[in-house]
């Protein structure tokens, strides 16, 4: 097939991390949400430029709550179409449109539990019907995807309706996750498990190549005649009329900081977010008020600055299964009280901010309160002794008490902060061990409930304090989003209350609520939030920062 890219050849390079899968149901860690929303379509996405963040159309062109909450109906564009595949049977440019069935049983296949997806928390408890449905999958036979789900439900070619267990204000925020990208089910009988290792999508770009943990290279897809390609219009006012579409994007996997950062300043990467800290102040300034720019000499090079502050948590998580550590709250707050924030945000030069809970501060409803067990030694010194470790001695052994964490880099910075983190619980008598691992070998690790500690982060999936708030709620448990498995009724019940509650108001007063419980019981030990820097190279315009960048590149322009 004859490709845009090779017409033009208007390629934009940048780094992705290694991708587990295609599979939308596998889109977990960023760097496969990346990957899979690159090809794959949701009923709904983000308005590019519009901030506060507001939502659109995609698959659906309209959609609509009921008055109670309790229904919510979309209305799919006529005329979108798959990509022109071999499971199709016709052999030609044509694919096929999509249509109602295939986000029925697209949902479905989220919620199969045969697939083990672990992101069926963006749907379980929601839909009616959809929890039974999941299982019955669990059945030796194998799943009846005809089988009626009373709240999925394709009322013509064009309409869905769900019909819900509860008011959910902020589903539709979620459905734009790459994880309810809409799959045609002609591709996984073609497939089967297969599918995780090609596409067969919907969106702006197609997979045209991919040598694993090495390279992926993305292609926009050709529409046939007659067929709808949304994804080509670019509302946004400030890039040059002579600019035009990026045609094809290659993502390569590059673990070392220094080489992504050479890459970048060699112009083989046009754009990168990983500034290594040695290279700090040769490539950013900071002005009077704070604000960042590049430093004259990466300006001369045609490079400049994007920055903003992320919604995200960085975090220690501590596994509540852990015998040590699950019972132990004086140990737990301890460890938060041990780790020097100030000392953290020297060593990454003013980049983070300190997490006074789990929600980021720039979301509604986040408790911004002063924080009971923000850096202090002597009262760390204080609570490990009353968690029964005075001077950090496990009276049991008579030794150190020894923690282990679990990290899934290897990268030189990942090694220098996580000698530093030893560091801080070595100063009131705990010995860290850091275990290094694979970003996949991690994931395994942390799903089944094998680490006592470790450090990860979360991305917000969508701006709404709830997405950080579901990762301590007991349904949510490992293999699912709540990787520390914290169990505590009183927050369940508070949460379920939180997640129904119209009340905007109300619903964020709740919020605060269940973060003073978290910030007391400590399942985490509360690290930092992000300040997003991106640099790139001035033949790219149109490029906005976003939180939830999956595809971002469809509305990226190139300069001639």
């Amino acid at each position: 097939m004859a490709t845009l890219a090779a017409a033009r050849g208007d390629t934009v390079r940048r780094c992705i991390d290694r991708v587990p899968s295609m599979d939308p149901v596998y889109a977990e860690s960023v760097g496969a949400a990346q990957a899979v929303g690159m090809v794959y379509d949701t009923l709904l996405a983000y308005d590019y430029a519009e901030r506060p963040y507001r939502l659109k159309g995609s698959l659906a062109e309209t959609w609509a709550f009921s008055e109670d909450g309790l229904t919510l109906t979309f209305h799919l564009r006529n005329g979108t179409r798959f990509g022109a595949d071999d499971c199709f049977g016709k052999g030609d440019a044509e694919g096929r449109e999509v249509v109602a069935d295939d986000v029925v049983y697209s949902l479905k296949r989220l919620a199969d539990a045969k697939l083990a997806s672990p992101c069926y928390w963006i749907l379980e408890g929601k839909i009616k019907g959809l929890d039974d449905f999941r299982e019955a999958s669990r059945a030796p036979a194998p799943t009846d995807y005809d089988s009626p789900v009373e709240g999925l439900l394709a009322m013509d070619r064009h309409t869905v309706r769900l019909t819900l267990t509860r008011a959910s204000p902020f589903l539709p925020w979620a459905l734009t996750l790459p994880s309810c990208g809409i799959v045609p089910r002609e591709a996984v009988a073609f497939y089967g498990a297969e599918l995780g290792h090609r596409e067969v999508g919907s969106g702006p770009f197609r997979l045209a190549s991919w040598r694993r943990n090495y390279r992926m290279v993305f292609e926009r897809r050709e529409y046939a005649a007659g067929g709808i390609a949304p994804h080509f219009v670019n509302r946004h006012s400030s890039f040059e009329a002579a600019s035009h579409p990026v045609d094809r994007v290659v993502m390569s996997v590059m673990d070392d900081a220094t080489t992504r950062w050479m890459s970048f300043l060699a112009g083989e990467l046009d754009v990168e977010r990983n500034i290594p800290r040695d290279n700090w102040d040769a490539a950013v300034r900071v002005g009077e008020g704070g604000e960042l720019a590049v430093t004259d000499g990466l300006a001369r090079k045609g490079i400049r600055l994007l920055s903003a502050p992320s919604l995200d948590t960085y975090y220690i998580g501590i596994n509540m299964d852990d015998p040590v550590l699950g019972t132990n709250t004086k140990l737990r707050q301890a460890l938060n009280c041990a780790f020097d924030f100030p000392a953290w945000a020297t060593l990454w030069q003013g980049r983070v901010a300190p997490a006074l809970g789990p929600v980021p501060p720039t979301v509604a409803g986040a408790q911004t309160a002063p924080f009971a067990y923000a850096f202090d030694i002597e009262k760390a010194k204080r609570l490990l002794a009353e968690a029964g470790y005075p001077g950090g001695i496990d009276p049991a052994t008579g030794r150190r008490l020894a923690l282990t964490l679990d990290v899934g880099r290897t990268d030189q910075e990942t090694r220098e902060s996580c000698e530093l983190l030893a560091a801080f619980f070595d100063r009131i008598g705990i010995s860290l061990a850091v275990a290094y691992h694979s970003w996949p070998a991690f994931l395994q690790k942390v799903s089944r409930r094998e680490s006592q500690l470790f450090r990860v982060g979360w991305v917000a999936d969508y701006p709404d304090a709830e997405n950080f708030l579901q990762l301590f709620y007991g349904k949510n448990a490992s293999p699912g989003p709540n990787r520390c498995n914290y169990a505590n009724p009183a927050f369940d019940a508070l949460y379920e209350e939180a997640v129904t509650t119209l009340d905007e108001t109300r619903r964020l007063a709740l919020y605060r609520e269940l973060q003073d419980i978290l910030r007391e019981d400590c399942p985490w030990v509360y690290l930092y939030h992000r300040r997003a820097v991106m640099l790139l190279h001035d033949r790219l315009d149109n490029v906005l920062l976003h939180d939830f960048p999956y595809g971002a590149e469809q509305h990226w322009r190139l300069r001639p």
